[in-house]
């Protein structure tokens, strides 16, 4: 009777490793119910189920085991335990579950990030924010025929397409650099808004031979027409057109004007929005080269102190690659207005007192249903439609069942690294499209397939 009930009992422990060995939860949660003593049952050579369920890299099992108060420090006739055994098989976030407090780690690395320069991020002028309130300098400077001014229509930007870049199967089209002769007509129109960008950087040595009162600076300025500028304007440049829409089509700018362009627009966008006073509703005025708007009705509640209603704005958004808690699958999302099969990095405002690292847990949750805990910031990117900031974040998932909101994104899902890595260099075997190499998420999935996959 004796030998039945132990062959009864070793039948009941090899079937509970198993299902631990394979990741059953289901059958793991019932038979603890059933005989809470299996959880630190061993098989022959040792191993438990938590040993079993490190080893196969079953999260949620070895989760609800040391909730359940199975000891976490047995070892098996090799002398490891279940810790050991998640470290020498990958699985570093097992691992650190295992340590100490059992609370989820950062598999991301500790060490900071090698700044990286995004498309629309470059400075190619040095903006000289000293010189807007410098009403003298700033008309002196639109005087000048070194001056050069760039023209939107609508915030479409006049670009050219000359034949020295049609020949060239690699060359991007142009910003058309004005001078004060092609612009002078709108320069005296009293409803144009002009914007100071800045002046180009120069080496200390051409400024040596350079007058006090000429300064040798050479300074840019944008203006945003609505009417068609043809029949105001002569442009010698008959290559030259409007570069209509914002996507793709600034993409096709050089960096070098991409960083230009996001100054550029940003503020020309916002002067189009923002022409009458958000406080009181009155009239405005331009000032500060185009970085301020000033109430013209006395008394306005937005003269006092600093307003931020008369500055231009920037929508802090953020733009996270969500990792799994294994570290080698990205959860990555789509739109509908998306091309076909086209994946990318969730992202949302940030709201009013909301920090960086809990906006990114909130769009997350809401957008995909995953719970995410650790989060590092990577980089950021100006993005001017019309004038968002892009703070690009690596964060990990302590959960992983995808419940998408339709109202946000059509579609979640995780991709492994190899998945994505055939999407970046566009392999055959590639399963999804990425955004263009410009655009920040872009890089953020790049930057992730570089880290050795058991950080």
């Amino acid at each position: 009777m004796t030998s039945v009930q132990m062959s009864a009992t070793d039948e009941m422990v090899e079937g509970f490793l198993d299902h631990a060995s394979r990741g059953d939860l289901v059958r793991v949660s019932d038979m603890i119910c059933y005989s809470s003593k299996l959880l630190n049952e061993s098989g022959k050579q040792g191993w438990t189920a938590l040993m079993l369920a490190a080893r196969n890299g079953h999260f949620d099992l070895v989760k609800a085991l040391l909730s359940k108060g199975c000891n976490k420090d047995l070892k098996n006739k090799s002398g490891q335990t279940a810790h050991d055994i998640a470290k020498f098989w990958g699985h570093k976030h097992i691992a650190d579950l295992l340590v100490g407090d059992g609370k989820i780690r950062d598999i991301l690395p500790s060490t900071g990030v090698t700044e990286h320069e995004n498309y629309f991020s470059r400075e190619y002028l040095s903006r000289m924010s000293d010189k807007r309130t410098d009403s003298g300098w700033l008309s002196a400077k639109q005087s000048s025929p070194e001056t050069v001014f760039l023209l939107f229509h609508n915030l479409d930007p006049l670009v050219t397409s000359g034949p020295e870049h049609m020949n060239n199967s690699q060359a991007k089209l142009k910003l058309c650099r004005l001078k004060r002769d092609s612009v002078g007509v709108l320069l005296k129109k009293s409803d144009i808004v002009v914007v100071f960008l800045g002046v180009e950087k120069q080496e200390c040595s051409s400024l040596s031979s350079v007058s006090k009162e000429e300064d040798g600076l050479i300074a840019w300025f944008a203006l945003n027409v609505e009417e068609n500028p043809s029949e105001i304007l002569k442009i010698e440049d008959s290559h030259s057109f409007f570069l209509q829409g914002p996507m793709p089509t600034l993409l096709m700018l050089n960096e070098d004007e991409g960083g230009i362009i996001a100054q550029a627009r940003s503020v020309l966008a916002w002067h189009s929005r923002y022409s009458f006073c958000p406080t009181c509703g009155g009239k405005t005025k331009v000032a500060e080269g185009g970085y301020k708007r000033t109430c013209l009705t006395e008394g306005c509640k937005s003269l006092l102190g600093i307003h931020s209603t008369c500055y231009p704005r920037v929508d802090p958004v953020v733009i996270m690659l969500v990792i799994h808690p294994d570290g080698n699958q990205c959860l990555l999302g789509r739109k509908k207005t998306f091309p076909p099969g086209m994946f990318s990095c969730l992202a949302g405002f940030i709201e009013p007192g909301e920090t960086i690292e809990n906006a990114v847990r909130r769009e997350v949750m809401e957008e995909s249903g995953v719970t995410v805990g650790p989060v590092r910031y990577v980089s950021c990117q100006p993005w001017p439609m019309p004038s968002s900031l892009m703070i690009g974040c690596i964060s990990v998932a302590v959960s992983t069942d995808i419940k998408v909101d339709k109202d946000e994104i059509e579609e979640a899902r995780w991709f492994t690294r190899q998945q994505v890595i055939d999407a970046i260099v566009k392999s055959s075997k590639a399963v999804l499209t990425m955004p263009p190499r410009q655009a920040i998420a872009h890089y953020l999935v790049k930057h992730w397939t570089c880290l050795n996959s058991n950080l």
